[in-house]
């Protein structure tokens, strides 16, 4: 298996629900050209924020469970869902820089100190920037937080 991490993904406290799957897909290479035209779509990177003191015990309910289930089912369907995965809080993260005498100095926390983080990301294969918009709204509404969409190089 290319993935073996990929076979005990669990819940975590982003609200889009992780379930196990794998893609594959070769790097710089699309997973879904355009038939029609045989150009590669771009791929487009969407994030969900959450607030440093966001919880999700008091934050989601069934509803919102229902509703991301329900795109993610929705992208799923469209063939544009490349991957999708919920992140632990900011503070379990890990941040490394390396310094000038070779080394790599590991700390604690984020790497940059905000009042907002990234809760979760889908990585999604859209037609053009119009198409990936219209899943961002889509992601905006369901998730009940802001979203930001990036094109991949």
């Amino acid at each position: 298996m290319l993935f073996p991490f990929l076979t005990k993904i669990s819940w975590t406290i982003c609200p889009i629900a992780v379930r196990p799957f794998v893609n594959e897909v070769k790097a710089a290479q699309s997973a879904r050209p355009n038939t029609a035209t045989r150009e590669v779509m771009t791929q487009y990177l969407v994030t969900i924020h959450h607030p440093d003191d966001y919880d999700p015990s008091v934050a989601e309910d069934e509803k919102m469970s229902r509703d991301i289930d329900a795109l993610n089912d929705e992208m799923k369907a469209a063939g544009v869902r490349i991957f999708v995965g919920g992140l632990q809080p900011a503070s379990s993260a890990k941040s490394l820089r390396a310094q000038p005498n070779g080394k790599v100095l590991i700390t604690d926390g984020p790497y940059i100190e905000t009042k907002e983080h990234v809760g979760g990301f889908w990585v999604l294969e859209a037609a053009d920037l119009d198409e990936a918009l219209a899943w961002e709204r889509k992601a905006a509404v369901a998730c009940r937080a802001p979203v930001e969409v990036r094109p991949f190089n």
